[in-house]
């Protein structure tokens, strides 16, 4: 284990002080990505990577930029419907790992009569509910407490792009450009491009505008941060470029 700038970084094998693991009063801990429990109370990386830890939701997890995504309970990810059953549909959720199933009635306000009709193609952002190595995995369209969609459910029009599952998992922490250090989105917002975007844990990006032009804009920009590893004030380059670019 390596300490830098604040930063902790971790290989397979190393013990984890009991300091870096966070607690709380009422929540249970939340093991992310990368790492394992040992009974009683160990936690050993089985990845290389940076430690992150979020004290507000009590949970730990280990940031790398490994291929291959392992789908984890609570994760949004995108996936695409391969085939219907009469009470699920068939997602795939990466290229190279098995359908994950996703209940028909799994969406807000759903019913057998007003249930979403998806077709072979069809994008859905979901979360995954259920996931464990002798399981597909299950996923779900809305909120276990409210019953609502919270965003979630078929994704309509747009484009989808491949991005790291790195980028992905800073693209969706709380405050992405304070700890993930990716302010390009933020800077597409201000220069006055509107736009939506869906980001999966499965390192998928879905961009969707009016326009097609900002849809090819902002997917451009997010893959150049990503490929490039571009800086905060690198992708506030990056952007002013594109947009003079574009007008």
């Amino acid at each position: 284990m390596a300490v830098q700038a604040d930063h902790v970084f971790v290989l397979p094998g190393d013990q984890i002080p009991t300091s870096l693991i966070p607690t709380h009063p009422k929540r249970a801990l939340k093991l992310g990505p990368g790492l394992r429990h040992v009974p009683p109370s160990d936690l050993i990386p089985t990845v290389g990577g940076q430690l992150i830890a979020d004290r507000k939701k009590n949970s730990i997890w280990v940031e790398y930029n490994g291929g291959r995504y392992i789908p984890a309970v609570g994760d949004l990810v995108i996936c695409t419907v391969q085939r219907s059953a009469p009470d699920y549909y068939y997602v795939t959720i990466t290229d190279y790992s098995p359908n994950a199933i996703l209940p028909q009635l799994a969406f807000e306000m759903a019913t057998k009569k007003t249930r979403p009709q998806l077709t072979h193609g069809a994008l859905v952002y979901a979360r995954v509910c259920l996931a464990n190595r002798h399981m597909d995995p299950e996923l779900e369209c809305v909120s276990p407490t409210t019953g609502k969609a919270d965003g979630l459910g078929p994704l309509v029009g747009g484009m989808l792009y491949d991005i790291s599952l790195g980028m992905a998992r800073r693209l969706l922490m709380r405050k992405s450009v304070e700890e993930g250090k990716v302010a390009v989105l933020e800077e597409l917002g201000s220069a006055g491009l509107a736009f939506e975007t869906a980001v999966g844990r499965n390192g998928k990006l879905w961009v969707n505008s009016d326009s097609v032009k900002t849809v090819l804009i902002v997917g451009r920009a997010v893959k150049e941060t990503d490929d490039d590893k571009l800086s905060v004030e690198q992708q506030k380059k990056l952007v002013r470029r594109l947009i003079k670019e574009m007008s």
